[in-house]
């Protein structure tokens, strides 16, 4: 891709994500895992930040998942429930539990929540990891079934050069 394509492409991309913050409050960036066995997708949002809330983002979950969890979330904060860094809870009809964390170094991760704030990432947006938990076990207790890599302890993540967001893109 040349770099008028590129452009041409982020500028219909920017307006998408304009156009459905303004239609829906919020827009879900999913990115899938790279090839690496240790590698984990990824889902993010964009439009929360702009309603005083940090982005809040969550991994290791399939597309449909992560995106029902962020808009059970976003629909919490939107009707006036700021979620706090320690909070546990659930949501009716659910078992899994769901832990606020804070997500250090968002600027590393969060590209289309920076780009449409137009924050550079140095100065990001700032973010909440969403911990989900399986059976009653966090991925640091004993009896978690999968590895550390499909949640990543907040902080500890590092994004591989062949994770690929779900537009097909490559970015």
């Amino acid at each position: 891709m040349n770099d008028l394509q590129e452009q041409a492409w982020l500028d219909q991309e920017d307006a998408n994500v304009r156009d459905c913050v303004r239609t829906y409050g919020c827009f879900l960036t999913y990115v899938l895992a790279g090839r690496k066995e240790t590698s984990t997708s990824f889902c993010y949002t964009t439009g929360l930040f702009g309603i005083g809330h940090p982005e809040l983002i969550v991994f290791g979950l399939s597309q449909a998942t992560a995106g029902g969890l962020l808009n059970l979330c976003y629909a919490r904060v939107r009707d006036g429930h700021d979620l706090m860094p320690g909070e546990i809870f659930s949501f009716a009809g659910a078992p899994e539990r769901v832990r606020v964390e804070v997500f250090p170094r968002p600027g590393d991760v969060l590209y289309t929540a920076n780009r449409f704030y137009e924050r550079p990432d140095e100065f990001s947006v700032p973010a909440y990891q969403l911990t989900w938990d399986v059976e009653g076990a966090f991925p640091e207790d004993a009896g978690y079934p999968y590895g550390p890599h499909v949640q990543p302890a907040p902080g500890t993540f590092v994004l591989d050069e062949d994770d690929e967001c779900g537009c097909g893109c490559g970015c």
